[in-house]
């Protein structure tokens, strides 16, 4: 099977699981913020900084080492194995012990327990490491989609009923370990990998020299997105944290649903393709433009409709989540662009690169926010933007350098989507304006959508027919599975 088959295979599975988890995981997130407090979440949101930030001495980039490989040896795979299970082990220790000193800085004794039972995820997530890596490296996404969904199931159905109980905060605790171990086990049953007692410290060094630029890449990469997070539980309330967590929260599954399912592809696909800088570069556009289509008029098009889909999804209880949702979509714009550049930075080797860039992000994100915090949660989270947009011609070089190609002529191939995606988003406000007075906030909603869909079909197949045109082979080869035509 041809590189480029297995690359459209993987994108329909990815799709799959991306699209089902997400879309399952929004609706239980919808129905818990209606059974929950926005406290309960800010808690949850503090600790799941916490964990994500131990986390990062687990993962080690041993997983994108293992894929980016091209001579991968059995001894690589155990040795990521051990080492990460020890590391789990390790850290899982750590978390109990240091969780009542965590929760004494953020002034939430609360927070105790609910750590010290997170911590147990670190075990859970080092067992299914390396068998996730090795399911990505041989294409087959559709036992990962079998993964997210059955955990996406199972562990929102155990938050939902805590919910109804009174559990309260220990729902969101209860789902979160419930996904993590059915997670965890469904890559086993779906691996037929088994780890060995092969372990030495060559094939170590040899993961290493590609997971030390990532695992850096990781710690900034915190920095510069999750600290944020940190930052407004530790000056702000953790009712303000918790309308800060659902915008996130918001921006990250539009993210997953509209980009991942291209970008979980991109690594495996780029590092086959990375002897040939004209495959590659036609690879890189054409998933970088169709996928940057997609999500342009999407956020757009979620910033105009913000107010009525958090009375409709959330309640009116969350309605200051609006407008920082409508902050954030600015930069799920620009993350529809540049989401493939750590792809191409490992598979062409030049993983310091994305090492340097987001040195760059981190830094700019602690300064802004140092600037913005004592306006409030939203001069945060404009800053956060702000800082976004000033590294992107930045980064964007850099893979313009990669590819071989220039930044105007690569920029270029956004400007008829960009152009499309703002007219449909002010169509839809107008439309809005007008219909205000009239209707429900989910007709508005259903009215404004389906409107700016057609306009924006409209738009692309008259200002992009060659775009249009590519979108359309790409349904084609979704629904018959053979490979499209890249022009």
């Amino acid at each position: 099977m041809s590189i480029k088959h297995k690359a459209i295979r993987g994108a329909v599975w990815s799709g799959i699981q991306n699209w089902g988890s997400q879309m399952g995981s929004l609706l239980i997130f919808f129905v818990l913020a209606r059974l929950l407090s926005p406290e309960a979440f800010g808690l949850v949101a503090l600790a799941n900084v916490f964990l994500a930030f131990m986390r990062l001495f687990l993962e080690q980039g041993f997983g994108h080492a293992i894929i980016q490989r091209q001579d991968l040896e059995p001894e690589h795979l155990n040795t990521a194995f051990w080492i990460n299970l020890a590391s789990g082990l390790l850290l899982a220790a750590v978390g109990v012990a240091i969780s009542a000193p965590v929760a004494g800085l953020f002034g939430q004794p609360s927070l105790t327990p609910i750590l010290q039972w997170f911590s147990l995820l670190f075990v859970i997530s080092a067992l299914g490491q390396v068998q996730q890596s090795i399911l990505e490296r041989r294409f087959e996404y559709k036992a990962i989609a079998a993964r997210w969904l059955f955990a996406t199931v199972a562990g929102g159905g155990v938050g939902i009923a805590m919910a109804l109980l009174g559990a309260g905060v220990w729902s969101l605790v209860g789902q979160q370990i419930v996904y993590e171990v059915v997670g965890a086990v469904t890559l086993w049953l779906c691996s037929d990998w088994r780890p060995g007692l092969q372990v030495s410290m060559r094939h170590f060094r040899d993961l290493f020299q590609v997971g030390i630029h990532i695992m850096g890449f990781s710690y900034l990469n915190f920095f510069s997105t999750r600290a944020n997070e940190f930052l407004v539980g530790y000056f702000f309330s953790p009712v303000e944290l918790g309308f800060y967590t659902v915008a996130q929260r918001v921006l990250f599954a539009m993210t997953q649903l509209l980009v991942q399912t291209s970008r979980d592809v991109a690594l495996p696909t780029f590092s086959r393709l990375q002897e040939d800088p004209e495959r590659f570069r036609r690879a890189f556009y054409l998933a970088t433009q169709l996928t940057s289509a997609i999500a342009m008029p999407t956020f757009l098009g979620m910033a105009v409709l913000a107010p009525e889909l958090v009375r409709v999804l959330f309640g009116e209880q969350w309605l200051p989540a609006a407008p920082l949702m409508q902050i954030l979509a600015l930069l799920g714009i620009l993350r529809s662009i540049t989401f493939f550049k750590g792809s191409v930075f490992v598979a062409m080797g030049k993983s310091s690169w994305w090492f340097w860039i987001t040195v760059l992000e981190a830094g700019l994100n602690l300064l802004g926010f140092a600037i913005a915090y004592r306006w409030g949660i939203y001069a945060v989270a404009a800053a956060s933007v702000v800082q976004a947009y000033i590294v992107f011609p930045v980064g964007q070089w850099a893979v313009c350098k990669l590819t071989q190609d220039r930044l105007g002529r690569y920029l270029r191939v956004f400007i008829s989507p960009l152009l499309c995606a703002v007219a449909m988003a002010g169509a839809i406000l107008l439309v809005k304006t007008v219909v205000a007075n009239a209707l429900s906030p989910l007709s508005i909603i259903l009215v404004g959508t389906g409107f700016g869909a057609v306009l924006y079909v409209g738009l692309i197949r008259w200002l992009a027919p060659q775009l249009f045109e590519q979108m359309l082979d790409i349904a084609r080869v979704m629904v018959s599975k053979s490979s499209p035509k890249v022009d």
